[in-house]
């Protein structure tokens, strides 16, 4: 019996993936081809059950510079400024090791960034935990936060705004999607390896066995009850050491030194090695032993798939060489020539003098097999009705205290407290605010940025939930007075072997598709997190939408919090008393999701995205606030909290249980000066956007009508609910 076949299955690879290498080799596989091949035929680095359908997403766009396919999107945001912007999950290490987990997903994305030649200037993050209080949610939320922190503060990055989510699907598959904001700063750079003769420089921290198997093993396959002794698989980070590894690599940017580059993360030399090599056409010998090690006695299989972190991978000229090693050494940074660019159309890894392995490139990349899995309707999909029985509250006032304090609402000012919001002087409107607004370097330009995944309407439709996904990160970033522009996605999913999990896949992507085309963000990339699941219980279908938004005006710009007594409030959008599907009223009770999520009308949505931008340009708001989790009741107090201040209302007509707590789409509370209610009335009605004016800014009360509660008592629960909430080494 030959070696691989009796080792491709623990290096997580299938026996048709064995007969598909031999084929692809004409010859079985050595030791360190079959660790190459498993790592990049993973799910996780292939996509191997997701491209067939990925291919459907709308990609292009006038403001798109760069798409899916190199280490970020970019996209102009303004004649002659570009920003690249990417989201990436660490879900898999962040359960095994939350601290070094969360802190490498920083670093990778970071990198990511920065593999553009692009300053990293922001990052956000999604997280996803269990209930907190339970199991090991407290543990976990405090190693993610920490890592995520610790990280970020020490790169000095701003961390400018996100989620923290509470779900029982999320208990033993937290997740940990991290996204970067980067400005180019000289030049745009691309991950191609053109020019034999030219060398493979390897620039950053040494190699340690630290990530071995991390992408094939730990982040292609679901976790067991032994989930923990994985903790090998997990990478260990040093943000020092990538604050040196950033500002070296953009010095080499500047100074025009480099003919290519990328980023190393999940795949280790393995990945940017075959990818740079395969996109133009040429091929690679790597010499494992001039890598730089930690760890005595590595093999040369070791070597090429260790995920160690803090490493990037540059094609040099020869006449530039020894000018990028000096760069390196003045900033005390490791840096090694590992190997060149062949034209062979080949990656050749030489240990010993001797030829290891000998692949043709586009057999690890182009080449790669990729899946038409089965899909299948579940029953679930066909037994939801229109929405879920619900009892209205007894008492209206103890309803709305008790939807303050759940976790899905509760002010996470614990979480974003810790990380560094302010680094850099650019934000300016950081965490709490619908999308984070950034002011780039050295320009006028701003940005909006934010990240939304509903996973809980995804388990009761993927295609709505997905449209209700883009649509409220679109709303978001209007609300600050910013047009929506491009989007990065996270889609975080269970089995794919599971004809189920298959179909809500696909109904996700069909939903992001239509949602991006509606309202001209095309999707510049992204990635995809499948087998998060533990002992066959998978999440929510969960798409994480990052959505960035060009401002016109920095002085546009507008904030959640009601700015000054007496000014008018106003409702834009539509409210559907039916709207209480999966929503957070009915969490109030208990139990799984249920009801059908809220329908949205694409074309509706986009003419509220219109009105609130056309209402910031000329100046007629003081506040925006979306409405989404909590409806009405929720969104009118968390403006009172951000701007201290009270109001009183008119409710809609309407039972007022389901006008306060609907949560229907394509809706904002806004308010204005009271001169001003003429012209933002005028202006809805140009397009086409319901608006109701409902009541005024004033007093230090939240008055409903159909009841009342002071401003300190609603504020003191909110505040302080999601920290009593978790364990008291936590909170």
């Amino acid at each position: 019996m030959s070696l691989a076949s009796t080792l491709h299955r623990e290096l997580g690879l299938t026996d048709d993936e064995l007969t598909a290498i031999r084929q692809r080799l004409g010859r079985d596989p050595a030791f360190t081809e079959l660790a190459v091949f498993s790592v990049m035929w993973s799910e996780h680095c292939s996509y191997k059950s997701s491209r067939l359908h990925l291919a459907n997403l709308p990609t292009q766009g006038e403001n798109v510079v760069v798409g899916p396919g190199e280490g970020a999107g970019v996209v102009e945001v303004a004649p002659g400024v570009r920003v690249a912007w990417k989201i990436e999950s660490h879900n898999h290490p962040s359960f095994v090791e939350p601290v070094n987990g969360a802190a490498t997903g920083v670093g990778g994305i970071v990198r990511d960034i920065l593999s553009m030649g692009a300053r990293p200037i922001a990052l956000m993050d999604s997280l996803r935990f269990g209930l907190p209080g339970r199991g090991r949610t407290d543990f976990l939320v405090e190693g993610v936060v920490d890592g995520i922190s610790s990280y970020g503060n020490a790169i000095g990055v701003p961390t400018v705004g996100g989620e923290t989510i509470f779900d029982e699907c999320y208990a033993h598959n937290p997740l940990v999607n991290v996204a970067c904001l980067g400005v180019i700063e000289h030049s745009l750079q691309h991950g191609r390896a053109e020019g034999p003769g030219n060398a493979l420089v390897l620039i950053g921290s040494s190699t340690g066995r630290d990530g071995i198997g991390g992408a094939s093993v730990l982040a292609s396959s679901g976790f067991d009850a032994e989930a923990a002794d994985k903790r090998p698989s997990v990478q260990v980070g040093d943000p020092f050491a990538e604050k040196l590894v950033i500002e070296a690599c953009l010095e080499l940017i500047r100074a025009d030194l480099l003919a290519g580059f990328q980023d190393l993360g999940a795949g280790g030399i393995c990945c940017p090695v075959s990818e740079m090599t395969s996109k133009a056409g040429t091929g690679a010998v790597v010499d494992v032993d001039r890598v730089p090690r930690r760890e005595p006695g590595m093999a040369p299989f070791e070597v090429m798939i260790s995920e160690s972190q803090e490493r990037m991978l540059a094609v040099v000229e020869p006449s530039k060489l020894d000018a990028v090693l000096a760069v390196c050494r003045r900033w005390d940074l490791g840096a090694e020539v590992i190997g060149e660019v062949t034209a062979s159309g080949r990656l050749q890894v030489v240990s010993g003098g001797e030829v290891v392995a000998d692949i043709p490139s586009t057999a690890l990349t182009d080449d790669a097999p990729f899946l038409d899995r089965p899909r299948r309707r579940p029953e679930l999909a066909d037994e939801l009705g229109p929405a879920p029985a619900l009892e209205p509250p007894a008492d209206l006032e103890a309803a709305f205290l008790a939807m303050l304090s759940l976790p899905g609402i509760a002010s996470r000012r614990w979480v974003w407290e810790q990380y560094d919001h302010m680094i850099g002087l650019g934000t300016l409107q950081g965490p709490g605010a619908d999308a984070a607004v950034i002011r780039l370097p050295d320009s006028e330009v701003a940005v909006a940025v934010t990240v939304d995944g509903p996973g809980r309407f995804c388990r009761l439709d993927p295609y709505e939930g997905a449209c209700l996904a883009v649509a409220e990160a679109a709303r978001n970033v209007a609300c600050t007075g910013a047009r929506p522009v491009a989007v990065t996605n996270c889609l975080n999913f269970g089995n794919p072997e599971e004809p189920e999990v298959m179909w809500a896949f696909t109904e996700v992507v069909r939903g992001i598709a239509d949602a991006c085309s509606a309202f001209g963000a095309p999707v510049t990339g992204g990635n995809v997190s499948f087998y998060n699941e533990t002992e066959g219980r998978p999440i929510h279908p969960t798409p994480v939408i990052g959505m960035l938004g060009v401002l016109d005006s920095v002085e546009a710009q507008v904030g959640i919090g009601f700015r000054a007594e007496g000014d008018a409030i106003l409702l834009v959008g539509a409210t559907d008393e039916l709207d209480l599907g999966g929503s957070e009223l009915a969490a109030l009770g208990g139990g799984a999701p249920s009801g059908r999520p809220p329908r949205l009308d694409l074309a509706v949505e986009r003419n509220i995205h219109l009105l609130l931008g056309r209402a910031s340009a000329e100046h007629l708001l003081r506040s925006a606030h979306d409405l989404s989790s909590g409806g009405l009741a929720v969104a009118l107090a968390e403006a009172a909290f951000a701007g201290h201040l009270g109001f009183s209302v008119e409710l809609p007509p309407g039972e007022a249980w389901r006008v306060l707590f609907s949560e229907s789409p394509s809706r904002a509370v806004v308010s204005c000066a009271r001169p001003d209610v003429a012209r933002l009335t005028l202006a809805a009605r140009d397009h086409g956007a319901p608006i109701r004016l409902l009541g005024a800014v004033g007093g230090e009360s939240l008055e409903f009508g159909a009841f009342g509660v002071s401003l300190e008592r609603a504020l003191s629960r909110w505040d302080s609910a999601f920290a009593e909430s978790l364990s008291s080494k936590v909170g």
